[in-house]
């Protein structure tokens, strides 16, 4: 098996040229993308035609402040727009987070999203380390409690990428208390937060916690990941302080004029909470084809290939179905595949070719 450091593996979902390279396939091999975890029911359709009407607004300078789509954000949340920052996607968030805490240690809790990790060494963090490992990646709360001693930011993911697993409520309360007395700012990273059941979001522990920053994504639910989207919830202070490490007009003008018409489109949100409500069954399907697959509660699961996970990856490929490796993902050692839900056509595409994979072993 190839390892982790083999360019050819690439960083991220959604990279299916240098995939079908290393298979050999040809470059117009038919491919359904299972390995980016966004919304499959496309963007909301006005915004074709409001991207077009939208032009003018290039030839003029964005707002520095978002203020228009801080309070749009803010009335989504229920929070003062004090407490709104417009981001440049997660991204820019997780920077932020890093460079605010430059030079000094940080912790992850893994197997997460790889980029906490490279921006805390961009900015001279001394990175620490735990690995999940239970049946559902559930972290040891004990454990990282006793770490954040010697830990002035904490990034944590819930929905956690690439496991789904979903870090309870109370435990977050844990952390935040112990938090307080080791100074630790805890970045809780809820890009998939939407695509829970019910609502899982942190948003009420701002009030509480000044040490709770928390990071969303407009990209993933609905569809937009080439306009990079997101905001930053936290205390007011804090949010003035980081206005000074962040790069002036971060955010242009179409993204930010987007973020009211996206949050008020209440018939794409219908439209999605159906779909999803009618593919949760997906994980469970694959378990019951003798897979094992933790519980998830995003809009993707994890799948275990074992040590032939290569040739599993490469089978899908060939059947026109490009899974999400996880090389770079610590604690998983690439022997697992993550696979994103998608329409029911896509996903009983997947379950065929999961089923005649079992039935050649």
């Amino acid at each position: 098996m190839k390892n982790a450091a083999d360019n050819a593996w690439p960083a991220h979902g959604g990279r299916i040229a240098p995939l079908l390279a290393r298979f050999g396939l040809p470059a117009d091999h038919p491919v359904v993308d299972f390995s980016a975890n966004l919304n499959p029911l496309g963007p909301p359709a006005w915004l074709s035609d409001w991207l077009a009407g939208a032009v003018d607004s290039l030839t003029r300078y964005p707002d520095p402040d978002g203020t228009q789509a801080r309070l749009a954000i803010a009335r989504h949340e229920d929070v003062s727009p004090e407490r709104v920052m417009v981001t440049h996607g997660g991204i820019e968030a997780i920077e932020l987070a890093a460079a605010a805490h430059a030079g000094g240690r940080a912790l992850i809790v893994a197997p997460t999203f790889g980029e906490y990790a490279m921006a805390c060494r961009r900015h001279g963090l001394d990175v620490r380390t735990l690995i999940s490992r239970g049946a559902d990646f559930e972290p040891d709360i004990a454990e990282l409690e006793a770490a954040m001693a010697d830990a002035e930011l904490l990034f944590l993911c819930r929905p956690n990428n690439p496991t789904g697993s979903l870090i309870a409520r109370e435990r977050v309360e844990r952390l935040l208390a112990r938090g307080r007395g080791t100074r630790t700012t805890l970045v809780v990273d809820e890009a998939f937060v939407d695509f829970v059941d019910g609502d899982a979001r942190l948003t009420p522990l701002l009030a509480e916690y000044d040490n709770l920053w928390l990071l969303r994504s407009m990209t993933k639910w609905f569809d937009v990941p080439g306009l990079r989207l997101g905001y930053l919830l936290a205390a007011p202070d804090t949010l003035d302080r980081l206005r000074g490490w962040r790069a002036p007009w971060s955010v242009n003008a179409l993204a930010e004029a987007l973020v009211e018409p996206l949050l008020d489109d209440v018939d794409y949100l219908a439209a999605t909470r159906r779909w999803l409500a009618g593919q949760r069954r997906v994980p469970e399907d694959v378990r019951a084809l003798g897979f094992t697959v933790p519980q998830t509660h995003a809009n993707f699961f994890l799948l275990h290939g074992g040590a032939g996970i290569e040739t599993m990856f490469e089978f899908l490929l060939r059947r026109g179905i490009l899974a999400r490796h996880t090389h770079n993902f610590p604690g998983l050692e690439g022997r697992w595949l993550r696979l994103a839900l998608r329409e029911e056509d896509d996903n009983a595409r997947l379950l065929d070719a999961l089923a005649d994979w079992r039935g050649r072993r």
